[in-house]
């Protein structure tokens, strides 16, 4: 991992800092803000993964014996001085969990610092008009709480990463000079067991991004990180033994560097060996050149030396079948066309969920959030509305959700009073930039504004109680081509099995590319068809799909109809 990306990393904090003390006075004032030989054959994505998880060979399974595959987003925030997930100062947080479900992310990683096992007080929450009602007086611990419960109760599942000792920023190693292995320990412990009874927290990531001059089997017990994992690993088991331990990489092995957390070459040779078995999760983290340059992406050959590339470095643990692979940490701002060549070549390379379901890669894309400077986000820098371009190039590698977790007996506030008040000062300028332009598949940039046409009709109902709306939304036009969400909505009194939006093209419209649905043209008629992961939607529930096209002058938004069965 290179230097570069602490600095991002570092100026998105601040910049955030900014955006929070700001928006927390105007909340104040009132005011609202809008494979290998011998592996196993492919078993189907499970439609609800039960209970607590295990792993077999290179699988994570469910309590009855079905594959699961992870494929979600990272919401970071806790780990920052603001101690709490970014943008509920301009969002209700359950709207922000429903989103992600709703564009079919099923698992959501939380970054936290050991900080927050001080009593520290979040800042900047808007409370304005009703909003976060429920987070009042509550200090971080206490909010994330009611994040991973409300998660659970309508089927996401959650990963808490410890990423960082304190809010300072990221350390090499897993203890500082002012965070001993014995705090981390500590907290790892009472954090696994504030879950104890909570199914919808899955595992513990034990440490972010370990680096230089962090070593993998070198056997010297202040750097050797795998040696550290397992006592990590051993003391979360100790109290919580049905949690998944998650363990990152080092930056080099045998003189071999890679990104920071993302090199698990050594993890072959020198397993992490825990007292609880089908326990360990290798992670690994990879990133694009608007992180960092990496001599791979100048090779001549690339993009096809990527899959030897991530075969090396952790790929190899998943295609010999000795453990499940999940990639922890993965994103760009897709600006150039190298970084768009790159994520799609991955999202490749971590196999379809269509094809292989849960016999896959696991992943969480960097990051949910769009203040992050050297990757952006899923959302854009309004909050709300969704980059469908980087959306859509994870469309084939989204799973199911899980169903409720049924948990909500984990997670009461441990601790108690607060001291000190929350964040006073902040300083510097906010820099975010979230992609506002949208390239995908096409090429040359496109700067196209949002032109927020909405269009929609209801479908009669093709059986029994089942009926659906569309509405339509231009996200971007540009000279020649657009991009636009159709937001799908069950209108019957029963869960829908499937739905189907049809539409003709005003003006010699062509759709390039699209995501989350089955998209077909034929001349000026298009079909858009549910796909496994968002064909079910319960009364009054919704779901989108986006796509891209091109399109001679104004596109005029054409009339949806919806039929679900």
């Amino acid at each position: 991992m290179s230097p570069l990306r602490k600095t991002n990393r570092l100026r998105v904090f601040l910049a955030a800092a900014v955006a929070a003390a700001l928006l927390a006075l105007l909340s104040l004032a009132g005011q609202t803000h809008a494979t290998a030989a011998g592996a196993p054959a492919a078993p189907a994505a499970a439609e609800a993964a039960t209970g607590y998880w295990h792993t077999s060979g290179r699988q994570i399974l469910d309590s009855t014996g079905k594959s699961v595959r992870i494929a979600g987003v990272n919401w970071f925030g806790f780990e920052t001085s603001n101690y709490v997930a970014h943008g509920i100062w301009s969002r209700d947080y359950k709207s922000m969990i429903d989103q992600m479900k709703q564009l079919g992310y099923n698992t959501i990683r939380l970054p936290y610092s050991d900080d927050i096992f001080k009593g520290t007080m979040p800042s900047s929450i808007n409370y304005s008009g009703g909003m976060n009602a429920d987070l009042q007086g509550l200090n971080s611990l206490g909010v994330m709480d009611k994040i991973v419960n409300y998660a659970g109760s309508i089927g996401l599942r959650v990963i808490l990463d410890r990423h960082r000792s304190d809010s300072g920023g990221q350390s090499a190693l897993w203890y500082t000079a002012a965070v001993p292995e014995s705090t981390w320990i500590t907290n790892l412990k009472a954090m696994a067991t504030r879950y104890l009874n909570n199914p919808a927290v899955v595992g513990i990531d034990l440490h972010n991004e370990p680096h230089d001059p962090a070593c993998w089997g070198c056997g010297d017990t202040t750097i050797d990180w795998r040696l550290a994992a397992e006592r990590g690993g051993n003391a979360v088991l100790g109290v919580n033994p049905n949690l998944l331990i998650f363990v990152e990489g080092v930056q080099t092995f045998n003189g071999t560097s890679g990104w920071w957390g993302g090199n698990l070459m050594g993890a072959g040779q020198y397993p992490v060996e825990l007292n609880v078995a089908n326990r360990v999760v290798y992670s690994a983290h990879d990133y694009a050149t608007s992180v960092a340059q990496q001599p791979w992406f100048s090779d001549p050959s690339f993009p096809a030396n990527m899959s030897a590339i991530w075969d090396k470095y952790w790929g190899y643990l998943f295609k010999q079948n000795i453990a499940p692979v999940w990639v922890g940490e993965f994103g760009t701002t897709l600006q150039s066309t190298v970084d768009q060549t790159w994520l799609r070549t991955l999202v490749d390379y971590l196999r379809p969920t269509s094809t292989y379901g849960g016999d896959s890669f696991s992943w969480t894309f960097w990051s949910w959030n769009p203040n992050s400077g050297d990757t952006g986000g899923i959302l854009n820098d309004d909050w709300t509305t969704v980059n469908t371009v980087k959306d859509g190039y994870l469309a084939s590698i989204k799973a199911p959700g899980f169903g409720d977790s049924g948990g909500t007996t984990g997670g009461t506030t441990n601790g108690g009073t607060s001291t000190g008040t929350s964040s006073g000062t902040s300083s510097g300028t906010s820099s975010g930039t979230s992609s506002g332009t949208s390239s995908g598949t096409s090429s040359g940039t496109s700067t196209g504004t949002s032109t927020g046409t909405t269009s929609g009709s209801t479908g009669g109902p093709t059986g029994g109680s089942s009926g659906c709306t569309a509405t339509w939304h231009t996200d971007n036009q540009w000279s020649g081509g657009f991009t636009a969400t159709v937001t799908v909505a069950n209108s019957g009194t029963a869960a829908t099995k499937s739905w189907k939006v049809t539409w003709t093209w005003p003006g010699g419209q062509q759709e390039t590319s699209g995501w989350n649905a089955d998209i077909h043209q034929t001349g000026a008629a298009v079909t858009a068809g549910s796909l496994a992961y968002n064909a079910a939607l319960a009364p009054a529930a919704t779901t989108t799909f986006g796509l891209q096209g091109t399109s001679s002058g104004t596109l005029g938004a054409p009339a949806l109809t919806c039929t679900a069965t």
